[in-house]
Parts: structure tokens; sequence; C-alpha cells
């Protein structure tokens, strides 16, 4: 039962990222704005996840995972109310920034399943998680169009409105709550400052175009993403109850796939959110496949069951070969799909073909990365260690977004619509990132699954002196 509720609120979280992404033109003009405002519909759900996701994971490991794993559902199920009445653009944009702190899902299944599925079982449950995580973007590219021709933009969020609220009620009476937690008080001002450079950065870049590389404007708002990403560690550093350890980043098992993740999800998003385009341009301009909504989803739904079905093996393919055979193996697979997407999309069995591939290398990526997460941090820090490495993948996703946008409609062809050589860049630039993936795997330790849970201590009576606690393996004071 738990392990059913935890999928229906990660393939909630995940296709409420996506199913978006063929229909920004339609919500463009059903809501009188132009497209660089609706691809905000986007941009900011990407944008509260990057900053709630850590946050959660967080305050689930203070406050208890389930209590919050509810918390997180409630905030998904009413940002999609609010979205299926939204009357405007910025109604619809407030509602999905209240719909991205449901990222707090990812963080805390991921703790559930470390606190309370026993060994034998939990690398499974692990990966085949990860890779809802990663398939539920396609799917819901796939979806969408016969649920928007079949009813309308709105039924998008209706639908997972429904099944979040279930997963909530579900969640407060099967699920149990993890008995490992820490005490401690809740880190707002880095989460504040952590808000602020990603706000300026994903802005900068996301307007760059319209505004201008080089005016004031942009140029501030980077430069100031950069100060503030420095204040931001500086505060990390020095307070006494951070939001992510900096001390724990530093492990080579959590730096090392947090580099993956920005890459992976640089990757992932960037191509799913313009893939859709790409085949919905029609064959009058030199390229693409005038596909419809629905057309468009169908021909990348081989790629979503190559990354679902991965996910049942990638756990096996761990523990006979290590971890870091398994990602540098998916980094490689996903890099040599984008290339051929940018040497060869002709035909339609060639982007099957080349994403299907894809699919195949991200689900071996995401089925792994939470295993090694989750071995190399105490039980008390899997929700903020997982967390991050999921954050870190959405910050990629939105980078990624915006320097695709920026690279595509920065060439245009015939009628005002994209060249082909900016997607072919595109593509091109996103297989350059996955080869840089493969470099950073390398690095990562040869983890063979999850370690062993944490052992627990009882806790002690109150006293003046700070009761003494159990160190994981690796673990420092």
């Amino acid at each position: 039962m738990t392990f059913t509720v935890l999928t229906v609120a990660v393939s909630s979280f995940t296709l409420l990222q996506s199913m978006v992404v063929p229909v920004l033109g339609l919500i463009a003009d059903e809501m009188d704005t132009d497209m660089s405002t609706a691809t905000w519909v986007l941009t900011a759900y990407l944008l509260s996840a990057s900053i709630c996701t850590p946050l959660l994971g967080r305050v689930g490991d203070v406050v208890g995972k389930q209590k919050m794993l509810v918390v997180t559902m409630l905030a998904l199920t009413l940002g999609s109310l609010v979205a299926a009445l939204a009357g405007n653009i910025w109604v619809l944009i407030l509602a999905r920034v209240l719909q991205g702190a449901g990222g707090g899902v990812l963080p805390l299944a991921f703790g559930i399943i470390r606190d309370e599925f026993p060994e034998r079982h939990r690398a499974s449950a692990l990966s085949i998680i990860a890779a809802l995580a990663s398939v539920g973007f396609a799917v819901g590219i796939v979806v969408a169009g016969p649920i928007v021709e079949g009813l309308s933009y709105h039924w998008l969020f209706w639908f997972p409105m429904i099944a979040t609220g279930l997963a909530a009620v579900a969640t407060a009476l099967f699920v149990p709550e993890s008995p490992v937690a820490e005490r401690s008080r809740l880190p707002l001002a880095p989460a504040v400052l952590l808000a602020a450079w990603l706000v300026a950065l994903l802005l900068g870049i996301s307007r760059g175009n319209e505004w201008g590389w080089s005016s004031p404007l942009v140029l501030s708002l980077l430069a100031g993403a950069v100060v503030l990403a420095v204040g931001w560690v500086a505060v990390e550093n020095r307070a006494r109850v951070p939001m992510i350890d900096m001390q724990m980043m530093r492990r080579r098992g959590i730096w090392t796939t947090n580099l993956v993740g920005g890459f992976v999800g640089f990757g992932m998003f960037s191509s799913f959110g313009f893939l859709p385009q790409f085949l919905q341009t029609p064959e009058a301009a030199g390229y693409g496949f005038g596909a419809s909504i629905s057309e468009s989803g169908q021909i990348l739904v081989p790629s979503a069951i190559a990354s679902f079905l991965v996910g049942f093996v990638t756990a096996p393919l761990v523990k006979r070969l290590g971890a870091r055979v398994v990602i540098v193996s998916g980094t490689l697979m996903t890099g040599v799909a984008f290339a051929a997407i940018a040497l060869w999309h002709d035909a339609v069995w060639q982007i099957v073909a080349a994403t299907s591939l894809q699919g195949v290398g991200n689900g071996l990526v995401f089925g792994s990365l939470a295993g090694v997460v989750i071995a190399s941090v105490p039980a008390s820090q899997t929700g903020v260690a997982s967390g991050m490495n999921a954050n870190i993948r959405t910050i990629g996703g939105s980078i990624g977004s915006a320097v695709m946008a920026g690279v595509v409609t920065a060439h245009v062809g015939l009628g005002g619509l994209p060249a082909e050589g900016g997607y072919v860049l595109g593509f091109a630039l996103i297989a350059g990132g996955m080869v840089l993936a493969a470099v950073a795997a390398c690095a990562i330790p040869d983890t063979r699954g999850p370690a062993s849970p944490t052992p627990r201590t009882v806790p002690a009576p109150r006293r003046t002196v700070a009761p003494s606690r159990v160190l994981a393996p690796g673990s420092s004071v």
C-alpha cells in the first residue's frame, strides 16, 4: 500500500511537469498572451520545484516524512484546482508555483523507502520510483493530446487534482510515519537566498533574447544571481542549521551524482520541451512533420515505455556491474540519441529510434542515481540529499529549457518559424552536455546498492548535555 501511494504521488508530480508542454501555444491563444509569457507556465513550475524540493525534504527530516508527504499532496491538489479554474495567465502561473511545491514528493518518497522497506526490496523500489520520475515527463507529453482534444486543456489539471487528493487521503491513512528524524530549527534564511538567486538566474536566461543579452537588466540579473549564489553558499556554511549541508555535498557520492543529475536534467527537460514543437512544425518549413498534439505525443510513446521498463532491471544491473558502469552507459546512450536527432530527423522512424535509445539511457541513469545518493549519507539526511539531487536535476532542466529556447528562437526561417539549424544546434548542445555527464559519472563511487539503514538510538532523557548519536560510517563530527 505504501509503495502504491508513493507511485501515485511521484507520477502525479512528474506528469504535471510536462503535460502543459505540448499545449503552451494553445494556452497562449486561449488566454490572449504571447508565447514568451506562456512559457512561464512551465518555468514557474520548475522554479518553484527547485526551491521547494530541498526545503521540504529537509522539513520532512525534521517533522516527519509522512506528514510532509500529506502536505505536498495537498499543495498539488490545491494548485491543480486553481489552475483548472484560472481565467488569466497570471493566475495560472501562480497556480503552477503552488503545484511546484509538490517537488517534495521525491525526497520524501526516497526517505520513506529507506526507512520502511526491508533491505531486499529497497533497491528495486528506489529504482522504480526514480524511473517514474524520468518516464513521467515523457508520459505527460503523450497523454496531453488526447485529453485536450477530447475534453479541454483544463482537464490537464482536473485529473491530477483528483489523483493527488486521493493520494493525500491514502497517505494519511496507510503510510506509516518514519521513525528516523532530526529535531532542529528550519533553515529559512538559506531557503530565501536559494529562491532569490534561482529567480534572478532563470529570469535572466529566459528573457535574454527578448530584452537583449547585453542589456543592463539581463546583465544585472545574471550578476545578481552569481552574488546571491555565493552568499547562499556562505550562509549555508555558517548556519547552525543549514538547509543543504555543504559538508555532505562534498562527499564523493553526492557531488558526482548531483553533477550528473544536472546535466541529465538539462538534456531531458530541454529536449522534451522542444521535440513536440519540432514534430508539430509544418512540412512547408522544410523540416518537421506537421503532427497534431496527439500525434507528436504518440511518437514519443516508445521512449516512455523504454524508460519505465528499464527501471525494473536497473537494480539487478547495479548489483552485478556497479552503479558507475550503469550510469556511464546510460549517459552515453542518451548522448548518442541526441546526436542522432541532430543529424538524422527526416523520417519519423529516425525520431522514434533515437528517443527510444534516450529513454533506455534515462531509465538507467535515474534508476541508479538514487541508490548512490542514499548509500552516501546517514538515514537522517536521506530526504535532504535525495531532494537536492532532484533539485539540481530540475535546475538543470530550467537552464536547459531557457538555453534551448534561446538557441531555437535565435534562428528564424520561413513564415517566422524557427529555422531547422536552430534545432540542430540545440540538440547538438544537449549531446555535448551528456558527454560531460558521462565524464562526471566516471568519478561516481562503484556502489552496488543502497547502504544498510543507519542504526537507531533510543532517545535519551532530557538533560543539559547533548545526547550522543550513532553516526553512519563515513560521517564526520
